[in-house]
């Protein structure tokens, strides 16, 4: 069971950042005349740009004015995010620098892009902590689709079976099950069902409890 390597997904994970992305889907929604666009959002954790897209063309309409809203939440989450800031979520911080002190290596598998997720992880202080980033942009499929946990561990030069994957949302749960990796479940805004307790390795209150995993999993 010895864990070499971990991976983090980062919205609701590492950031407090779903709740902020709560907010402009509540706000943009209301102005573009889709009141309750803050209650979709569940629908969407997890997915990537066009991903999302999608859903929101089966769930919508083809009339839903994507582009439009997508540029309105973009820009209301940076307003916040310059006035408020976007937290680091609790024990978070401790349990990256915790797990590069025992060697092992580190890598982030999220569903945003780039420029986005850099971003965030360079006003944090954090991004030098990571030996790889698998970016939402960097793959052809979406979690729940296992891509992006595999790329990870392959640009770790981990096997899967060695590397477990740190998530706050089903479908990052399915996709590093399927994957082959060990997934820890650490619950945000989305909440665990049976279905997720049965392909979850653990299910966390807060990082901290990953560290104490950690103690006796690590190699």
């Amino acid at each position: 069971m010895a864990i070499k390597a971990l991976v983090f997904d980062m919205d609701g994970l590492v950031f407090d950042t779903e709740r902020v992305v709560q907010r402009t889907w509540a706000r943009a929604g209301a102005e573009l005349g889709y009141p309750g666009m803050e209650n979709v959002i569940y629908h969407t954790l997890g997915l990537n740009r066009r991903r999302r897209t999608e859903f929101f063309r089966e769930y919508m309409g083809e009339d839903f004015p994507d582009e439009e809203f997508s540029r309105r939440t973009r820009k209301y989450f940076y307003e916040i995010a310059k006035e408020e800031g976007i937290a680091v979520k609790k024990g978070i911080r401790e349990l990256i620098v915790f797990a590069k002190e025992r060697g092992l290596k580190l890598a982030v598998a999220t569903s945003s892009s780039e420029e986005h997720a850099s971003g965030l992880f360079k006003n944090a202080g954090l991004y030098e902590y990571f030996d790889a980033f698998v970016y939402g942009n960097m793959v052809k499929n979406s979690k729940p689709d296992p891509e992006c946990y595999r790329s990870a561990c392959e640009a770790l030069g981990v096997s899967p079976k060695d590397a477990a994957a740190l998530e706050d949302a089903p479908a990052g749960i399915e996709a590093a099950y399927r994957a082959g990796m060990k997934p820890i479940m650490i619950p945000d805004l989305a909440k665990v069902t049976e279905e997720v307790e049965a392909m979850a390795w653990r299910v966390c209150e807060h990082a901290g409890e990953v560290m104490d995993l950690l103690l006796t999993n690590v190699c």
